[in-house]
C-alpha cells in the first residue's frame, strides 16, 4: 500500500523549520501554497542578507546593516522555536492537528536530534543578535559622546 501524499510528518517539518524555516517552507509543507504566513517569512530574511552583504561591501559603519542584519538573527530564532514546537509536541495533537483521518505513526528519534539541535543553533542565533545589536547601540552612543563634548554632564 503506497504512503497517503497528504500526510505530515512531525520529523520532516521539524527539520524543515529548522533548515529553511526562516523562508517559511515548513508553513508550506505543513498548510499548502496559502499560507499567508509562509509568504511573509522569506521578505525579513531577505533584508537580513542584504543586511550582511551590506555590511561586507561596506563595512561596520553602514547604519542601515546594523538594523537590518537584526532581522536575519530573529528569523533564525524563529525557524528554530517552531522546530522546537514541532519536535516536542505529542504525537496523538500532532496527528490529531495535521493527519485527522489517517494512520498515526510514531516520529521516533529524528525529531529530538531536531529539537536538540534547534537548541543549539536558535540559542546561538539568538545570543549573537544580542550581542550584535547592544554592540552597535553602545558604539553609536560613544560615537555620539565623542562627536558633541558639550553636552557631556
Amino acid at each position: 500500500m503506497p504512503p497517503d501524499p497528504s500526510y505530515k510528518s512531525k520529523t520532516v517539518a521539524a527539520w524543515l523549520a529548522l533548515l529553511l524555516g526562516s523562508f517559511g517552507l515548513h508553513r508550506l509543507y505543513l498548510y499548502g501554497w496559502r499560507d499567508r504566513l509562509a509568504w511573509l517569512h522569506p521578505w525579513p530574511t531577505l533584508a537580513g542578507l542584504y543586511g550582511v552583504q551590506r555590511m561586507e561591501l561596506l563595512g561596520q559603519d553602514d547604519r542601515l546593516s546594523w538594523l537590518l542584519i537584526p532581522l536575519l538573527g530573529l528569523m533564525l530564532v524563529n525557524a528554530a522555536l517552531c522546530s522546537i514546537i514541532y519536535g516536542l509536541k505529542a504525537d496523538e495533537k500532532w496527528h490529531a492537528q495535521h493527519n485527522p483521518g489517517l494512520q498515526a505513526r510514531p516520529s521516533g528519534w529524528g525529531a529530538i536530534i531536531a529539537v536538540i539541535a534547534s537548541l543549539l543553533i536558535g540559542g546561538t542565533c539568538l545570543m549573537a543578535t544580542i550581542a550584535f545589536s547592544a554592540q552597535r547601540y553602545f558604539e553609536s552612543q560613544v560615537e555620539a559622546e565623542t562627536a558633541n563634548p558639550s553636552a557631556q554632564t
